[in-house]
């Protein structure tokens, strides 16, 4: 209860008492260990946002931080021990003796990466890596772990999202929902005498669940009732409108969507019938109710107060078997108008209303009596009490002022006498607590005169391994085999083997047809292996190269000494083992290679064998992808565009190609593309390499003309030892050549395109394009001067210019930009046999600038060659 900044955590344990301040003001604990008569005060290194007491050890705590971070204590709070980070909220439970090896031991939830979880157990006060236990070697869903009674329940992702249960800490099993179930949802409501009781949203629900209930393992489930109500509740928690009645086995309350119609139906043998409420047969004042079924029933509001210090919309308690409170309407369904206050004392065979506006009803002296405080906004002073299970009520003041009423809180026990109301006078004033003893009251001790007898409407059994059929007949549900023996029954070990029928759970027959229902003890039998299963332990089909990857394999049937599994990896190795029960960790390996393996799991006895396959990706981190195309293309021309990955092996990859803007990509597996580009300018093209998780892209434009000319340069290996392999120095080795080019020349940059190509050895090509206007007849001139040159073989002049120029910038480009001097130059160029004669100038001396000052420093030597009859032009330069 929070009271001047203090929040109260009432215990069991009534001599220890723990306050946990308001984490605005400050983070300790205020502890007495003498039932509150002196505190002592702890500091706190962490927020607390939720405490988890120790059923059964009374010092033993878990405490879970606002940074996923949980906390221990093993001395109520005075001493605090990290257990671990990155816990999933509220999924962190306190082993069960008995059922867990350690009562020391949790069960966590941990996140490992997004959208995965892992399941782990831990010792109390040591949760190293190396005592870290593993029960489920592979990831799960996040916010799936459930331990909760004999039973361990997850999620994984294997193509679909498949439910797992453990039946007393034993191997995971995937449980069998009926024929066509796909399950969007399941949400664990009940465990009780060993049973399993699931809400599962179907694909085609949206607002509505439908129960299900299992077998004494968790595993086969039959459908216990359809298109149950559910809303969404706070932090995302789903409430689905079932109540199961506290005193009474088997009894449950359920709100049904009949006709789009919200209806209240009750079972008394755990959901193998429902039916309607009956209403009232009187009103609050006596007058006759005119309510007949199907038409008109009582429908009840059936969401439990998460506020410890309300009753909430319905109440029952263990030790008051057969007494409901609830609120709730008549009429064809429920709604929320006209709300009264209705009492039953028999279970629900027949009730009573009891106040026609929203009362709040608590328990006193074992149910015997019953407090009613008026639920309103508006100040109160009385309080209502009956002795007689509400059939009459007397009122009673507990203030002489009105008081705001904002909870009331019971003292811890079942004979519960005293209870203290809280609240405050007026909006401004402090909070008040009022205890009222109710002991004075109670003038004696009840005798057998105060009790009624009454008889519970239930029927004898439950074929809950049988469907009711229309003709009111039952057949056997669809996963019932009577001979069969359960799924982890090892060869000559015994069973219980179920007749399909289950005993009632509030019924207390000893004689009659008990032993022809009763499961019966038989021998495992020997059977083949069936129901192989195999997945990795991340629920993927994708591996990393070099590192662990772990199969589950797992047995529906067929388990025995005799049987043995062979994993089989795809890549020439292969495993075996003598007993599934030896793999129960998974089975890991190691790929070496790259690539797509088909990896197969084989069961084998003496009566047959099972197996199944699985293909597995094998990949590694694509670091780069680098898009190769000509730099000018003829338009209607198809042109090819290659991609290069580094690595050049990474697996799968999937390739996006975009031109220009279009928005929807072309999708290929191949790292080459074709396309004809229809119109003339500089175009974009854009690829997109995708292996698993990783994308690169690279981007590239490509100029189009109706014609264009082209020479491709050589460089000496000489400048390959000054390559890094980068496109800003190509770039910058292209804007240098292109720069000599049209000073030499005096052909515009606009006509001039010059693309240095990626790898070794280093190659580049030149373009000459058509102006964007209408070449005029000055231009035809010069290019005719020049293809003259070429092939007279004399007038060299102009072409030795060009490369003394482009020598002299690569020289200075080289020396200036990248700091080192280059011990000799050798430059080719050829023209292709197939094109039309170009203009390559030559040059017969050249000067670069010296680095140790700004002398010129001459060539010794040089040696041109031109050759016009091979169409082609040898430029040959070397210094020393």
């Amino acid at each position: 209860m929070l009271y001047n900044g203090l929040l109260n955590y009432p215990t069991s344990f009534l001599s220890q008492i723990m306050l946990l301040t308001d984490p605005e003001v400050e983070s300790s604990l205020l502890i007495s260990l003498d039932e509150g008569a002196s505190y002592q005060k702890y500091s706190l290194g962490f927020d607390i946002l939720s405490l988890l007491f120790h059923p059964e050890q009374e010092d033993w705590i878990l405490a879970y931080s606002h940074d996923q971070k949980l906390y221990v204590s093993v001395e109520f709070g005075r001493k605090w021990q990290l257990v671990h980070n990155n816990v999933v909220p509220n999924r962190f439970y306190w082993s069960r003796l008995g059922l867990d090896k350690d009562q020391g031991m949790i069960h966590l939830e941990i996140t490992v990466a997004v959208g995965r979880s892992q399941y782990i157990t831990c010792k109390l006060q040591n949760c190293s890596d190396g005592n870290k236990g593993k029960p489920f070697p592979g990831f799960i869903i996040p916010n799936s772990l459930v331990v909760q009674d004999e039973y361990v329940f997850i999620q994984v992702v294997s193509g679909q999202a498949v439910h797992y249960v453990s039946y007393k800490r034993k191997a995971f099993y995937p449980m069998k929902l009926p024929k066509y179930t796909v399950p969007k949802d399941l949400q664990i409501i009940s465990t009780d005498e060993n049973q399993v009781l699931a809400a599962i949203q179907d694909w085609h629900q949206n607002d509505s669940y439908n129960l299900y209930m299992s077998d004494y393992r968790g595993l086969f489930f039959t459908l216990m009732l359809e298109d149950v109500v559910s809303t969404g509740g706070p932090e995302d928690n789903v409430m689905i409108d079932l109540y199961e009645v506290a005193g009474i086995k088997g009894v449950f309350l359920s709100n049904k969507v009949v006709e789009n119609q919200v209806k209240t139906y009750i079972t008394y043998n755990k959901g193998r019938d429902w039916r309607l409420l009956q209403a009232p047969t009187t009103d609050l004042q006596g007058n006759k109710v005119y309510c007949e079924q199907p038409y008109c029933s009582l429908h009840l509001h059936l969401h439990v107060s998460e506020n410890p210090y309300a009753s909430g919309n319905i109440v029952s308690k263990d030790t008051a078997p057969g007494v409901i409170i609830a609120s709730g309407v008549l009429g064809p369904e429920l709604s929320n108008a006209n709300v009264s206050i209705f009492i039953t004392s028999d279970a629900g065979n027949t009730w009573r209303e009891v106040f026609q506006e929203a009362y709040s009803v608590f328990f006193l002296n074992q149910g015997g009596s019953l407090v009613a405080i008026r639920h309103t906004p508006l100040p109160i002073r009385h309080i209502w009490l009956s002795f007689d299970e509400g059939r009459n009520w007397d009122k009673y003041s507990f203030t002489s002022s009105p008081l705001y009423v904002d909870g009331v809180l019971g003292e811890p026990g079942e004979d519960i006498l005293i209870m203290t109301i809280f609240g405050h006078f007026s909006h401004r004033s402090e909070w008040q607590l009022l205890k009222i003893d109710f002991r004075p009251i109670f003038e004696r001790r009840c005798t057998s005169v105060d009790y009624i007898t009454w008889q519970l409407d239930n029927e004898v059994g439950n074929d809950y391994g049988f469907e009711r059929q229309l003709d009111g007949s039952c057949t056997s549900a669809f996963w019932f085999v009577p001979s069969a023996s359960t799924q982890d029954c090892i060869t000559g070990d015994s069973f219980f083997n179920t007749t399909g029928y289950r005993k009632a759970l509030s019924n207390n027959c000893t004689d009659g047809s008990l032993l022809k229902y009763s499961p019966r003890q038989q021998k495992c039998p020997s059977r083949a292996p069936r129901g192989l299963q195999l997945f990795t332990s991340e629920g993927t089909f994708v591996a990393t190269l070099g590192r662990n990857v772990t199969f589950l394999v797992f047995l529906e049937e067929g388990l025995g000494s005799m049987t043995s599994i062979t994993v089989d990896f795809g890549d020439g190795t292969a495993i075996s083992y003598v007993n599934i029960s030896s793999i129960d960790d998974g089975v890991k390996h190691i790929y070496n290679k790259v690539g797509i393996y088909q990896v197969s799991a084989t069961a084998v006895n003496n009566l047959g064998f099972d197996k199944v396959l699985l293909y597995l990706h094998v990949s590694c981190q694509l670091e780069q992808v680098q898009l190769s195309a000509p730099l000018v293309v003829i338009k209607n021309k198809a042109v090819n565009f290659t991609a290069t990955l580094r690595p050049s092996s990474v697996g799968t990859v999937t390739y996006f190609w975009w031109f220009d803007n279009k928005t929807e990509p072309f999708v290929t597996l191949d790292a080459a593309m074709s396309f004809t580009f229809s119109k003339e300018g500089s175009h974009t093209v854009t690829v997109q390499a995708v292996a698993g998780n990783t994308v690169h892209q690279d981007r590239i434009r490509v100029a189009v003309y109706d014609y264009f000319r082209s020479h491709p340069l050589v460089f000496s290996s000489n400048l390959d030892e000054l390559n890094p392999g980068v496109s800003e120095w190509r770039e910058d080795i292209g804007r240098v050549v292109k720069t000599c080019l049209v000073q030499v020349t005096g052909i515009s940059e606009d006509q001039i395109l010059v693309t240095v190509l990626a790898g070794l050895p280093t190659t580049a090509e030149v373009f000459i394009v058509p102006e964007r206007r209408t070449r005029d007849r000055a231009m035809d001139e010069k290019w005719a001067h020049l293809d003259q040159v070429l092939d007279s073989g004399h007038s060299g002049t102009a072409v030795i210019m060009l490369v003394s120029v482009v020598l002299m910038a690569l020289a200075i480009f080289v020396i200036y930009k990248l700091k080192r001097k280059i011990p000799g130059m050798h430059t080719y160029s050829t023209e292709q046999p197939d094109k039309e004669q170009e203009v390559i100038p030559a040059v017969t001396s050249i000067a670069v600038p010296n680095p140790e000052g700004d002398e010129l420093t001459s060539l010794d030597h040089v040696d041109v060659q031109l050759d016009s009859k091979s169409r082609g032009i040898n430029a040959y330069v070397s210094y020393f």
